[in-house]
């Protein structure tokens, strides 16, 4: 019944892909690959086919699992790959999706072209996931549990025994005489999932007998709602990026502005449901974490904020900002206003590293009576800048400091004609809340002389 099930499952796929079996030695997966095995001598399937088994190190018996695993391979002629990892306690996250996090970044390694990854997970997996999902009051995307087809990378991520139950893999085995590892772990309920496997499912199962079935139901009805919120959300997004490309014109850059902004008047016309689940959206195709429904409030009140608020909400490594009329996502930057860096003036050149990737500022004098002082970015990824500005030199007596802060000096960029405070200065350039923090203002002594790639203060142009 599982082979008939597994060819039945890949007819719809190439037969020249190579298969990626997703094995821990457990009777899931070495049921997996023996029906595989199986099929492919009785040459049902075509595919080429290789083994993966990932030591997660966090047993004592890890290295016995992988000799079994090896030898099972080597026993079934197949080819076998094994990637240690190193797995390490972070904040907010499981060890249990660490570990499979890990997992997946090795199966997703495996191979250069296009395969298919399969992994033995069950229906009794899949209610186990859902019930997980519901403890966390997850909304559709989390009920929709695990669906058979998605991708990971390049490749597709299968799993062809969602409607087989555990009880009918442990039959094939049984009948096969297969052998199989137990992991210990598996039977500590102090985790979650054991805790509903072992405590919770036996109970439901006697009230109800076909709670498996009905569950994975709910789960396929959920995936199926999220699916058409999933396609709404991308309609939202293609209108929104219309909006502002017609905003932009013709800009040379504007698909890069596209991407990570939003237009607040297009936001404001959506309800409160319809918003969350664009952002949703937004934040997934920009590969963000989820954001909580109390970030999810947080935006929404920011986008109805007054004009001349900018407010921020932090959403994993990233922000949410209202700038204007739009919603920007930015990375989560690092606070520079205690950095600075002074800049010796005796040697012919010199290069500062500057904080959080925003590059290397190059000094060096311009000609040799060193009137004349350039700057030279040699990497800029942040700021829309030039990338070289030539100074009037300090006298040796001055000091020459690069730091991201101002007194709001009064100042006179080189295309004004008065001058004007920093901030309206700024203002005026149209320069985000958040950029304007990012700019390396160059002074001597405590005189600014020039934000680099904006401008130069006329008293020290090249004359």
């Amino acid at each position: 019944m599982i082979e008939k099930s597994l060819k039945l499952f890949l007819k719809d796929y190439a037969n020249n892909s190579d298969i990626i079996i997703a094995y821990s030695g457990g009777v899931d997966s070495q049921v997996l690959l023996h029906a595989l095995v199986k099929l492919k001598h009785a040459k049902a399937i075509q595919n080429p086919l290789v083994v993966c088994h990932v030591n997660h190190g966090l047993s004592d018996n890890a290295q016995r699992w992988q000799a079994f695993s090896q030898s099972e391979c080597e026993r079934l002629n197949v080819k076998f790959q094994c990637s240690e990892v190193n797995i390490k306690a972070a904040p907010q996250k499981s060890l249990e999706a660490q570990a499979r996090d890990a997992r997946y970044q090795v199966l997703q390694s495996v191979s250069q072209t296009p395969s298919l990854i399969l992994t033995g997970h069950h229906s009794d997996d899949q209610t186990e996931t859902f019930l997980l999902a519901l403890k966390r009051g997850s909304g559709l995307k989390g009920l929709s549990a695990m669906a058979s087809e998605s991708s990971l990378g390049q490749h597709k991520l299968l799993r062809p025994l969602l409607n087989t139950s555990r009880k009918d893999i442990v039959a094939y085995a049984t009948m096969h005489n297969l052998k199989w590892i137990e992991d210990e772990s598996n039977a500590d309920t102090r985790f979650d999932r054991n805790f509903i496997r072992h405590d919770i499912l036996p109970i439901l199962s006697r009230r109800w007998p076909s709670i498996n079935q009905t569950i994975n139901r709910s789960a396929a009805l959920c995936l199926e709602g999220q699916t058409l919120l999933n396609e709404m959300a991308e309609q939202d997004l293609i209108l929104c990026r219309a909006v502002l490309q017609d905003s932009l014109g013709d800009e040379a850059h504007a698909k890069e502005n596209l991407l990570k902004k939003l237009p607040i008047d297009k936001l404001l016309s959506y309800s409160k449901a319809r918003f969350n689940n664009l952002v949703r959206h937004f934040l997934a195709v920009n590969d963000c974490l989820m954001p909580s429904s109390e970030q999810l409030e947080q935006v929404y009140k920011q986008i109805h904020a007054s004009q001349d608020k900018s407010p921020s909400i932090k959403v994993g490594d990233y922000c949410l900002r209202r700038y204007k009329s739009c919603l920007y996502l930015t990375p989560d930057y690092l606070d520079l206003s205690q950095w600075q860096q002074q800049v010796s003036i005796s040697e012919a050149s010199q290069k500062i590293i500057l904080p959080d990737h925003l590059g290397d500022l190059a000094f060096c004098f311009g000609d040799v009576t060193k009137t004349t002082l350039v700057v030279a970015m040699a990497q800029n990824s942040d700021l829309e800048t030039v990338n070289e500005l030539e100074l009037l030199a300090p006298n040796s007596h001055q000091v020459v400091t690069v730091k991201f802060t101002h007194n709001n000096p009064t100042c006179m960029p080189d295309y004004r004609d008065k001058s004007r405070p920093m901030k309206k200065v700024l203002q005026e350039l149209n320069i985000a809340p958040w950029q304007r923090k990012r700019i390396p203002f160059i002074y001597y002594d405590d005189v600014l002389v020039a934000a680099f790639g904006h401008f130069v203060c006329k008293p020290f142009l090249k004359r």
